[in-house]
């Protein structure tokens, strides 16, 4: 179990890193602060001791010179801190680019920032990353995916102005492989590539979307689909749901339409909650998973993981309605009335014992004031 410290932490590489961290119960990464940054003091106590430095922090986006200079000077700056530390970890493992040395401004500077590393001595793992999507990337910043993504979720169509091959890979895949965790969960660290041009990525998107407006399941066939769609699905959340079922009522009684999966594996499962009890207290890491309360009263709680607001809904079986679980998102469900609950759940795949894909984690240590996003 290795002790990290991470730079650019609270980015979409960094938050996925420190999710998968939290998954596997590996200790708290160290943060370092891009202000730590320019206190090579304060670098070399925070790296001290730690097996690896997760180099992580970069600049994207911006005028070309900013970006140039930008990467270069956050790899300096922990150099500098290296070069102070008593310490020193064994290893620094960069988030570098495939795009390194390809002559642009940004290419350019990664490939210096590796130099820059390298020249510190210390053993230096230079990992050359593709194209990154998953889920809560930044619009307009981490990739077209999540572009994509943010327009379908508030209704729009995705513009392509220029279509060319894109090599994709998971970003928690990418984790995986920066930390150096072998195969063996959701993840896979040999970072398996999507490659699909841009106009393939928007059809996909778009017609996953518009299968799922009306809470059907999109055709989920292989892993970059799962992906995808969590990926789309967390720009949904939370103002998609909850989402209403279709009812159909005669003489004989009540049909309520809860799930209707385009293609693919699932399994469905029926729970009781007795009054006051609580199901769930975990997240999923790839798991499509959907909450419908048939019978009683239940308040479903979720909170992104590494994250302190709670958000609840509060469901009835007189009104049927979904609530699918975010991926990354730890959730519960409590039976918030004085009969028995009746609970529906389906998930995308079967459960499997040594792969469940379920992490435990409270939602709440103390109750917060609730924020409710559903009645």
């Amino acid at each position: 179990m290795l002790r990290f410290a991470v730079t650019g932490a609270g980015g979409f590489l960094g938050w996925h890193v420190r999710v998968l961290l939290r998954a596997l119960g590996w200790p708290e990464p160290v943060v370092v602060t891009r202000d730590d940054l320019t206190d090579p003091g304060v670098v070399a106590a925070k790296v001290a001791g730690v097996d690896r430095v997760l180099h992580l922090a970069g600049v994207n986006r911006g005028e070309p010179a900013d970006v140039a200079a930008g990467n270069v000077q956050l790899a300096a700056q922990l150099a500098e801190g290296f070069r102070h530390c008593a310490n020193p970890p064994a290893r620094v493992v960069y988030a570098n680019s495939v795009q390194a040395g390809n002559g642009t401004p940004y290419g350019d500077a990664k490939a210096t920032a590796a130099r820059v590393l390298a020249g510190t001595g210390i053993d230096l793992d230079d990992v050359l990353l593709p194209n990154l999507y998953g889920e809560h990337g930044r619009p307009y910043y981490n990739s077209a995916a999540a572009t994509f993504c943010r327009v379908l979720a508030e209704g729009g169509r995705p513009e392509v102005h220029a279509d060319r091959e894109l090599s994709l890979v998971h970003v928690t895949d990418a984790a995986a492989r920066l930390i150096g965790v072998a195969a063996g969960g959701s993840w896979d660290p040999a970072m398996p590539p999507l490659r699909i041009g841009v106009q393939g990525l928007a059809s996909r998107l778009a017609a996953m979307a518009a299968t799922y407006r009306t809470g059907e399941i999109p055709s989920l066939l292989d892993r970059h689909d799962v992906r995808l769609f969590n990926t789309y699905r967390s720009h949904c959340f939370p103002a998609h749901y909850p989402l209403a079922l279709p009812r159909r009522a005669d003489a004989r009684g009540e049909l309520v339409e809860t799930v209707k999966a385009h293609g693919g594996a699932g399994q469905t499962f029926c729970s009781t909650t007795r009054p006051g009890i609580t199901r769930g207290e975990h997240f999923h890491l790839a798991k499509v998973e959907r909450f419908v309360v048939l019978r009683g009263t239940a308040e479903i709680s979720l909170r992104r993981v590494d994250d302190a607001e709670v958000l609840r809904f509060a469901v009835t079986g007189d009104e049927p309605v979904l609530v699918d679980m975010p991926t990354m998102w730890v959730h519960k469900l409590v039976n918030t009335g004085s009969d028995e609950l009746l609970t529906m759940f389906w998930t995308n795949e079967l459960f499997d014992p040594d792969r469940p894909d379920t992490w435990p984690e409270p939602v709440e240590a103390t109750r917060t004031a609730p924020v409710a996003v559903g009645a």
